[in-house]
């Protein structure tokens, strides 16, 4: 946006601590290559992993700071702000505050916030639509399936739910966004993929269960259209998520209008309902959901 912008992120310490010692070193000069290290060079670069590796203090280190979201931050927002300052020709601070977190607690306050996401150029008069967008997770993902030469599958999947999921396949398994499809159940109980190609096929994970790319695209579309419109139509398809996610279009378009609506969101915690915070709650030990939440 012009002022701010949204993240969506995932923390997973799990995938952190089980990460070797030479993946810690190798994801961490990913993000900070040191200037005298020959990153071209395959055998200079595994020796000086390795050797990097023998260090546990550091490794250690390095691991805490790979799964903390201030440090993510951090390393976001310093080089915009030098960009933003070099293309300006002034110096100081570029960014009003650090940054606001809020945690999502179940799976449709995780879809009302990635529609809130990709429909705030649409909300702000910038774009007309989120795939036109210059930097929405939407524009992304169709940007890929067409270099993949797969946007009229893409196109199909738009029509329907299972169908589209099926016909789009893995198609974000090798995009740099999380998959918004969590194939790995699907794909280990597939009986047309072969044994030897499951084991050896990394099947990364994704956002929600029998929920394709093509089924999020007709979510954003249908909502996108109710908030411009004040209408749309509820197709068989996407009738058919709502019913997967225990919800309706009415509820979830509720919402994330009031999302829309709001200056900015309140709170730290954010949940489709008081039971999902009451559990949150119950999980840290509070007696009550008492956590400045925000139930949309």
């Amino acid at each position: 946006m012009d002022n701010h912008l949204h993240v969506l992120c995932r923390l997973d310490p799990s995938d952190a601590e089980a990460w070797s010692d030479e993946d810690v070193v190798r994801r961490w000069i990913a993000v900070y290559p040191p200037r005298t290290l020959a990153m071209d060079d395959p055998d200079v670069l595994q020796k000086w992993i390795a050797h990097e590796a023998k260090d546990t203090k550091r490794v250690a280190l390095l691991r805490q700071r790979l799964a903390d979201l201030g440090w993510f931050m951090k390393a976001l927002k310093e080089p915009l702000a030098r960009l933003a300052n070099k293309a300006d020709g002034t110096r100081g601070t570029f960014w009003e505050a650090r940054y606001k977190s809020v945690a999502i607690l179940d799976t449709e306050a995780l879809l009302a916030t990635c529609a809130y996401i990709d429909l705030n150029p649409v909300a702000a008069g910038i774009a007309e639509t989120p795939e036109a967008s210059r930097h929405t997770s939407v524009r992304q993902r169709v940007e890929h399936a067409k270099a993949k030469g797969q946007i009229d599958s893409l196109k199909a999947a738009r029509l329907g739910s299972v169908a589209g999921g099926n016909s789009i396949g893995n198609l974000e398994q090798d995009h740099w966004l999380v998959p918004i499809e969590d194939r790995r159940v699907r794909n280990a109980t597939d009986n047309k993929v072969s044994a030897s190609r499951r084991k050896s096929e990394e099947v990364r994970e994704g956002m929600l269960e029998t929920f394709s790319l093509g089924s999020y695209l007709l979510l954003v579309e249908y909502t996108g259209r109710l908030w411009r419109n004040g209408k749309a139509n509820l197709n068989a398809g996407l009738k058919e998520i709502f019913d997967r996610i225990d919800s309706s279009a009415e509820l979830l378009s509720e919402r994330i209008q009031r999302m829309m609506q709001a200056n900015s969101l309140r709170g730290s915690f954010f949940a489709s309902t008081k039971e999902s915070l009451q559990e949150f709650a119950t999980n840290r030990g509070k007696r009550t959901a008492n956590l400045s939440p925000q139930v949309a």
